[in-house]
């Protein structure tokens, strides 16, 4: 039975060793496949075996850990957050605030009363009173307790648990911090004796609770950013659709939108969901969902897409996909799944994640034995462990690479890129080698007919005749050559006639009984297989596959017939697009299953150099084998349903967005409008990314690396300077903070747009 997938909202982590503790508490469940926390999204993508476990099962497991899980149902997906989740975290960021006020304010106090002891003068502008440590110590109560009551209570459940997180470092270090205060206030006597400084850091507890919660909530409100590409999506939604039932014409909710139903749209109006236009005309904006700029002209028979602009005429069109079934439905919820997926980069963190907080813990404890024991100074060495607890910050870690990948994927999608997964975007800018099929990819896909040669000519009709027949055959193909031949037909006014016995026969063509006679249509290499001579029209073959036509031909019982040219217009975009390709450093290869001449033509007018010709449809995931086989990252761009293996074969496969369900199904990268900038792109995003994602890595390592040794007082013997506690709890808070800030810089990407007035060989 195949697994299901299903999506969890979590809720209570504080840290990204809390993700690792939360994705471990899944995995641990019987029955589950796989399992994905995504601390920056806040959410856990499961995979489990519905037979073994069930969804109550796992949350009651994430509940076990100290965590909350909920379920994300498909509705909640396509249309965000709920209201009940909106309400929960509307409330958890106003209490957020009330305490960062109230901390701020009682630390400032603490702070001023504080001041003759750091600087070591008096001042006569500070009340006496203010100086009193039992006032400091009463002061300090309700911010450790009540500000800071999260940071305990997670702290003593995950020790319940044997775990540690980030809320156990901070705990500790205030902790430590207020009960050695406290300690001095009681007994002020016994550390006089002992010739021990008297010296009292409640204010250092105070500010860090207060600058740490500070930090969360600027996190909070930034992290809340990087899913503004879904909000968007999102936004474009209708709310309402007029519809036409019982004769009369109604608005309704978009969600009482049902199959089958005929919409009303007028100029000026977004389209609600996906359908056919049954009547008039119009131009419709589609950028918002393709990202292709040109409005499009659609009519009678077109289809239109959901959230898209009417722009000018008025249309009636009948509904066929509603809800969480609709083109917009399905990017959302592809986004989602993207920013919810862990790209391989991240796997370091993650390894880093596990073991940090135990780590520093036996850091902080052995900074304290070796201070204690070399200076027998507790002051010192108790100040200097709280310095290491506080300043260890695993957040930036954990943060690094999801929130540019949440960002990143929500760029794609603005520009028309659907990105399935982190470990695509990942990949995509290592990519070598880029093949390209012909028809559909860098052809519009749209062939017609230019040439139609009889072997008797036009005598009796003959030329009519053996279009009707060609015709009616093709007309069961799903092949873009064939559709060619059937919209040459009805430009012929030649009417289609029953066919019997239909074959096709892969990358060779098809056959069938039309009008009591054998049709045979397809290439000349299946035509020799059938003994079928074709000498008559070689000279016409010749001439179209040097102008880049495709020659298809045309057998009746058994006998040659006819021979028909068909050509595919290139895409505006494509010599533009291979030439930035290759400015980018990529190996560029056609594939095609025209013959080598025709195929040469075609790729001498876009640039290609190496064409890789008259490869059948099975062959073509060996043919991407092959070039894997050289050692090369290799990308394969396809629409057709016999291109779906080559793209699942590849390391990274692009579906043109305008191809069938079965390849953009089969690719790791959908360019939704097809036009070939997208790859360029694609590419570009990728690199983009992967450059955000190694500096937020980068400054979250050496933040780690250079703070903690700081921290522990390594210069302290060399300059005589400490750092403050505040200053490390300040750091510690900032750092998750100016992570997520850089992430959020890869809303200002831009792709580079390539210039369409290049020529091949300028």
């Amino acid at each position: 039975m195949t697994p299901n997938q299903s999506t969890l909202k979590l809720r209570g982590m504080s840290c990204a060793a809390c993700a690792s503790n939360v994705e471990q508490a899944i995995r641990s469940v019987p029955g589950v496949v796989d399992c994905v926390v995504n601390f920056g999204a806040e959410q856990a993508s499961v995979t489990y075996d519905p037979h073994q476990t069930d969804l109550g099962v796992i949350q009651d497991a994430v509940s076990e850990a100290g965590y909350s899980a909920f379920s994300l149902q498909d509705q909640e997906m396509i249309t965000g957050e709920d209201d009940a989740g909106k309400a929960a975290r509307l409330a958890e960021e106003r209490a957020l605030t009330r305490k960062v006020w109230g901390g701020g304010i009682i630390s400032a106090v603490l702070a001023i009363g504080g001041l003759p002891m750091m600087t070591g003068l008096h001042l006569p502008f500070i009340p006496a009173w203010l100086h009193n440590y039992w006032l400091q110590a009463v002061l300090t109560a309700p911010v450790l307790f009540w500000c800071g009551q999260q940071f305990f209570v997670k702290a003593w459940s995950a020790f319940n648990r044997h775990n540690a997180t980030m809320d156990t470092l901070i705990a500790l270090g205030t902790a430590a911090a207020y009960l050695y205060s406290l300690a001095v206030t009681l007994f002020p006597g016994f550390w006089v004796a002992q010739g021990l400084a008297t010296a009292v850091y409640y204010e250092v507890a105070a500010f860090v609770i207060t600058l740490i919660l500070l930090g969360r909530l600027f996190e909070k409100r930034a992290r809340g950013q990087t899913s503004d590409a879904i909000r968007k999506l999102i936004g474009l939604q209708a709310r309402t659709a007029r519809i036409i039932r019982q004769g009369k014409e109604q608005e309704v909710p978009i969600s009482e939108v049902f199959p089958g139903d005929v919409v009303v749209v007028r100029p000026g109006e977004k389209i609600p969901v996906d359908g056919e236009i049954v009547s008039g005309a119009s131009t419709l904006d589609e950028s918002m969902v393709t990202g292709e700029s040109l409005p499009v002209h659609k009519q009678a028979g077109d289809e239109v897409i959901g959230a898209t602009l009417n722009k000018t005429g008025s249309f009636q069109f009948r509904a066929t996909r509603v809800g969480k079934e609709t083109f917009l439905a399905q990017i959302v919820k592809l986004v989602q799944q993207a920013q919810g997926s862990k790209a391989p980069i991240q796997r370091l963190a993650d390894q880093v994640t596990g073991w940090f907080v135990p780590v520093v813990i036996a850091i902080a404890l052995l900074t304290f034995l070796i201070w204690f024991n070399l200076m027998g100074n507790l002051t010192l060495a108790i100040i200097t462990m709280v310095e290491v607890l506080i300043i260890a910050c695993p957040c930036a870690l954990g943060l690094a690479t999801p929130t540019s990948i949440m960002v990143g994927t929500g760029k794609g999608a603005e520009n028309g890129i659907l990105i399935k997964g982190a470990e695509s975007l990942e990949l995509a800018h290592k990519i070598q080698t880029l093949v390209l099929d012909k028809t559909g990819t860098l052809t519009q896909g749209k062939p017609t007919v230019t040439d139609f040669v009889t072997v008797q000519g036009t005598a009796n009709g003959n030329e009519l005749k053996l279009i009707q027949l060609a015709a009616s055959l093709e007309h069961l193909s799903e092949h873009p050559l064939a559709e060619a031949v059937v919209r040459y037909a009805q430009s012929q006014q030649v009417e289609l006639v029953a066919v019997e016995e239909f074959g096709a026969i892969a990358g060779s063509g098809v056959q069938g009984k039309v009008a009591g006679h054998l049709v045979q249509i397809g290439t000349q290499r299946w035509m020799q297989e059938l003994q079928i001579n074709t000498q008559t029209l070689q000279s016409h073959k010749n001439h179209l596959e040097a102008t880049g036509k495709t020659a298809v031909w045309l057998a009746v019982d058994g006998t040659l017939e006819g021979l028909m040219g068909i050509a595919d217009a290139l895409k505006p975009s494509s010599v533009a697009a291979i030439r930035t390709l290759k400015q980018m450093g990529l190996q560029v290869v056609m594939l095609t299953g025209d013959n080598q001449q025709t195929a040469d033509a075609i790729a001498r007018e876009v640039g290609i150099t190496r064409v890789l010709a008259e490869v059948r449809p099975e062959q073509k995931a060996a043919t991407v084998q092959s070039l894997q086989s050289e050692g090369k990252i290799v990308a394969m761009v396809g629409d057709g349903i016999n291109d779906a293996p080559a793209l699942a074969q590849a390391d990274v496969g692009i579906a043109i967005g305008t191809g069938t369900d079965v390849a953009i199904a089969a690719s790791d990268i959908t360019l939704i409008s097809g036009d070939l900038q997208g790859i360029v792109t694609a590419i570009q995003l990728s690199r983009a990314t992967l450059r955000n994602i190694r500096q937020n890595l980068f400054f979250a390592f050496i933040y780690n690396v250079a703070g903690i040794p700081i921290a522990a007082g390594i210069l302290y013997p060399f300059f005589g300077w400490l750092l403050s506690p505040v200053i490390a709890g300040a750091a510690m808070a900032f750092s998750s903070v100016s992570v997520v800030s850089n992430a959020l810089r890869l809303r200002n990407f831009q792709p580079r747009p390539i210039h369409r007035e290049v020529r091949p060989g300028s």
